[in-house]
């Protein structure tokens, strides 16, 4: 009788041992992932000309960096890998010279046509795009899938935080989302690359053998194939 008792102790304290490691795991997991239960500020646009563009006051370039690695948001920069527009002349990269570590690409000019840039930049892509914009203005699909791949990269059950160069394909993606039924709470256009100097920067521009070169091997990039989709009928 004893000695069951001495061995039902003993594997009452393996037992304890045991579930005292999961929940120390449990808190240093925790601990390391912090930024992930930080409480997100209600989406506000901020003032002057950065607010014209409709980047957001308290999630932006100088504060992403508490907002990144969240399990409920997603991260969208989106620029083009070579754009055509000569941003260059506005202090800025026509190239992707860089992005904010746990950004995904996706090129904003793919997906809608772009207007309204500085007219010192000139146009940008003008090729096909997933959706055009019609007689009355609104958005409507060039093809069966844009709506579905619209909904694979801006999940609407998802915070979506939204970066470009400069801020202005950030804010008229919001816009764009928005006008498709997103949201508008959940989306943060999170300003331009241009202007971010935190911890989480991954330089792609680099300079080797006294020639500039662009890692574009580092960016985790998503293509939209044109010819694999199917043509709306818009006769």
């Amino acid at each position: 009788m004893k000695k069951m008792w001495f061995i039902g102790l003993i594997l009452f304290c393996f037992l304890l041992i045991f579930l005292s490691g999961i929940l120390i795991g449990k808190n240093i997991y925790s601990n390391k992932n912090s930024n992930m239960i930080v409480e997100l500020p209600k989406p506000e646009i901020t003032g002057g000309e950065r607010g014209q563009l409709g980047i957001d006051k308290n999630v932006n370039e100088e504060t992403i960096d508490k907002y990144l690695g969240r399990y409920d948001s997603v991260y969208r920069d989106m620029r083009m890998l070579k754009d055509p527009g000569n941003y260059e002349l506005i202090g800025g990269d026509s190239y992707l010279s860089g992005f904010v570590k746990g950004f995904e690409v996706i090129s904003l000019p793919y997906i809608v046509p772009v207007s309204g840039l500085p007219e010192v930049v000139g146009n940008t892509y003008i090729g096909k795009t997933l959706f055009r914009i019609d007689a009355d203005g609104k958005y409507v699909p060039n093809y069966e899938e844009s709506l579905d791949i619209l909904k694979f990269y801006f999940p609407k059950d998802k915070y979506i935080f939204l970066m470009c160069g400069g801020g202005g394909y950030a804010g008229m993606t919001k816009s764009f989302l928005v006008s498709l039924g997103w949201d508008e709470d959940k989306i943060y256009n999170t300003g331009g690359y241009w202007f971010y100097n935190g911890k989480n920067n991954i330089q792609v521009k680099q300079n080797r053998n006294g020639k500039t070169v662009y890692d574009f091997w580092k960016v985790t990039y998503h293509d939209i194939d044109f010819d694999s989709l199917t043509e709306v009928n818009n006769e």
